[in-house]
């Protein structure tokens, strides 16, 4: 220990240039490299209870006309399949298409004056399955196991868009899920009516009229719910602040670790030099 406090004594001004050189090169880094913007929304996924509020006689006895009808009477799956579908890649590609975000992307590879990629090879050229890889990195989806709400954050260099894209991500899955309930109803409801005429049997007709009316209430009550999929507690806000880079966080993380780095450099020549 004494070895080291003189040779740190002997070498504090190389040190200490070091130390100075390192911070300030990482503060002008801090500042000059691209600023990106976390944009957030909380969310709460909505659970159906349609299905509990059906008669156990009926479930029971039509379990398998249900069963061909594609309607599910078992655990109540809705928040599982909201959040896969939120997650998706067949969600972000349709994100990335419908909006036309691929020259904003990849705005480098893009010529906006003449609406075509400036590369001219195929293998170089953007496709829509790597943006969907490179939106991945973009955008982040956290469900909090304890109060059961989901995070989506959506980090850009441009906070406008950043805000743009993650409350856009919500409503697209919200307008999906409404869509893909709404035709499962309608064609259920076709299957049902179909075999009520069908049949003579009092107990299994009003077993499907049960089966029919609880149909029915789910298509209005997607037609009717714009958030079908998730209720938007806090929507995301245009971010003022830059998330990266921390100047602050960078410029300590310079100095001390300048500082730690001319340390192992002293033991270093220590140990070269007793040996």
């Amino acid at each position: 220990m004494k070895d080291l406090v003189q040779t740190l004594l002997l070498y504090r001004y190389r040190i200490a240039l070091f130390m100075v050189c390192c911070t300030i090169l990482i503060g002008v880094l801090s500042f000059v490299i691209q600023k990106q913007y976390d944009a957030v929304i909380v969310i709460s996924p909505v659970t159906s209870t349609s299905e509990k509020s059906l008669g156990g006689g009926a479930l029971g006895s039509l379990s398998g006309l249900a069963a061909l009808a594609g309607m599910s009477l078992g655990s109540d799956s809705k928040k599982n399949e909201s959040l896969a579908t939120l997650q998706s890649q067949a969600l972000m590609q349709r994100y990335i298409r419908e909006n036309n975000l691929m020259p904003i992307l990849y705005e480098d590879k893009w010529d906006a004056a003449t609406g075509k990629w400036k590369v001219t090879d195929p293998k170089k050229t953007p496709t829509l399955w790597i943006a969907t890889q490179f939106f991945k990195n973009i955008r982040t989806v956290e469900p909090d196991n304890k109060t059961g709400m989901v995070t989506l954050k959506v980090r850009w260099k441009d906070p406008l868009l950043a805000a743009k894209w993650a409350n856009g991500l919500v409503k697209m899955t919200n307008d999906y899920e409404r869509e893909t309930a709404i035709a499962e109803s309608d064609r259920n409801i076709a299957y049902l009516t179909q075999q009520a005429a069908g049949t003579d049997v009092l107990g299994i007709k009003q077993a499907i009229y049960n089966l029919l009316q609880s149909e029915i209430s789910k298509s209005m009550i997607a037609r009717g719910t714009p958030e079908y999929a998730f209720k938007v507690i806090d929507p995301a806000l245009v971010p003022e602040k830059a998330a990266f880079p921390q100047k602050k966080i960078w410029v300590l993380a310079a100095f001390f670790g300048s500082f730690v780095l001319s340390v192992l450099v002293v033991l270093a020549r220590l140990a070269w030099q007793k040996g």
